[in-house]
């Protein structure tokens, strides 16, 4: 556990680092209450489910979706930030930064959590890291953000509300061709529960949805986290502890040996002569990795499996590089090998995490419930309508978890409930006044913690000197 190494620290620089941990906490567990309460909004509001049942039940998906979600979103989150070049400053800056980011996305999440404004925690984190890394590349000499991983992850998010709105729109056309079960596409009367084919498969794909939300939200205060433990205790984090010194240069030594073979005359010869050169210093690195090195040793390995890593990707990626699919093959498996060694989260983290964001599901979500299931829509929810959204959200998110790219739960959907009113009465069936406040909120969202960030970082950074 981290708190062995902080007993090390002087009382300040631990007591700062206990308080990241703690804002880290705090942001995944306002996550909870403030993105899972669309999850359970129409399960509540087809009386498929009664309140605290639901949310209940969806803290445990929840919980259980970042236990089993696996790290890749995670560490998408890690690598958009310049470890790097963090490693390389004090500790006060790395605490700097760390805050700037959680209290940002806390202060702009619980302003529209108590306006009962759906908006998204995705949005809101990838604000303020891009926000808090400007401010470091302002001050240090620092490309200050992954650009490069946070346009993929910018069009993740830009694309995903368009996506569950379109989707929303013809699978309830499609039901509507297909089945004729008048009841599904019924408001519930009064307290009738609905029938019992219906509501269990709403209950189900609630069930998705907050595990999925789980395995997609819950990683990104995993990721967080591990840039904690990476920046303040390289030594300890920048590698998993199981990391095996054998099996990596046997790793290499059977990647060396396919590019070695493919190199003369190829096409990207130069390139794959510097992929060789990489796994040279690697193997110097490995067999020199021992107590008695300085601390920037294990996060020098892990620096340069991740250049091998990108390299290997295109060569797996370009048709023209291997002609036979035994050295990708070959190639894949071992560069999975060597990922398991940076890729990964220890089993404390995640679980503590996955606590934050069970408990924060059931605190806190009757605002957005209400926004969700009375003020998207003219007309009450019908069974058709809760069902497409939630399954069109949970489809969208369980697809952006196995790309390892964050997807923001609330807009994917609340595009899909108001998608699935404008099949059902058109686009006169949506209320104006919500539509415009959850879109100004989208619009809003990403500068305001843009700019948050880079203030706090800057304002932290000059008391920390």
């Amino acid at each position: 556990m981290i708190f062995e190494y902080i007993q090390e620290l002087p009382l300040l620089p631990a007591a700062l680092i206990v308080g990241c941990i703690v804002c880290i906490c705090v942001f995944e567990f306002i996550n909870g209450f403030h993105d899972t309460a669309n999850a359970v909004a129409t399960v509540i509001y087809t009386n498929a489910l009664k309140p605290m049942v639901a949310v209940a039940w969806s803290g445990l998906m929840n919980f259980l979706g970042v236990l089993l979600g696996g790290v890749g979103v995670a560490m998408g989150i890690v690598k958009l930030l310049p470890l790097n070049d963090l490693l390389m400053q004090s500790l006060n800056v790395n605490i700097s930064i760390v805050l700037a980011i959680c209290l940002s996305a806390i202060i702009w999440n619980l302003g529209t959590w108590y306006l009962g404004i759906p908006c998204s925690s995705s949005h809101t984190l990838i604000g303020a890291i891009l926000g808090a890394g400007l401010g470091f590349a302002t001050m240090y000499s620092s490309d200050g953000v992954n650009w490069a991983k946070a346009q993929d992850i910018g069009a993740s998010l830009l694309l995903s509300p368009a996506f569950g709105f379109t989707l929303a729109i013809m699978l309830m056309f499609v039901l509507k061709k297909m089945l004729k079960m008048k009841s599904l596409f019924q408001s519930p009367v009064g307290d009738e529960k609905p029938p019992r084919g219906v509501r269990a498969l709403l209950i189900t794909t609630c069930t998705l949805v907050s595990f999925f939300h789980g395995s997609n939200d819950g990683q990104k205060g995993v990721g967080l986290m591990m840039v904690v433990l990476m920046a303040f205790i390289p030594s300890h984090y920048a590698l998993n502890e199981n990391f095996d010194q054998s099996k990596a240069i046997n790793s290499l030594n059977r990647i060396e040996a396919v590019i070695a073979k493919a190199a003369p005359d190829n096409i990207l010869e130069k390139e794959m002569a510097k992929s060789i050169q990489i796994i040279s210093e690697l193997k110097t690195d490995i067999v020199s990795n021992n107590e008695g090195v300085a601390k920037t040793r294990k996060f020098e390995i892990r620096k340069r499996i991740e250049s091998l890593s990108k390299s290997i990707k295109r060569y797996v990626e370009d048709p023209e590089v291997f002609s036979d699919s035994s050295s990708k093959s070959i190639l894949k498996h071992e560069m999975s090998t060597l990922s398991g060694f940076t890729d990964f989260a220890p089993i404390w983290v995640i679980i503590m995490i996955a606590t934050c964001l069970g408990l924060g599901t059931m605190v806190g979500w009757k605002r957005i419930v209400v926004t969700i299931g009375e003020k998207i829509g003219k007309t009450h929810l019908t069974y058709a309508e809760g069902a497409t959204a939630e399954l069109i959200a949970a489809s969208t998110i369980g697809l952006s978890t196995f790309f390892h790219l964050p997807v923001s739960t609330t807009h994917v959907l609340s595009s899909g409930i108001a998608g699935s009113m404008v099949a059902s009465g058109g686009i006169k069936n949506l209320q104006k006044k919500t539509m415009v406040n959850i879109a100004i909120a989208w619009v809003l969202t990403l500068p305001v913690c843009v700019l948050m960030a880079y203030l706090m970082f800057l304002l932290f950074n000059w008391m920390g000197q």
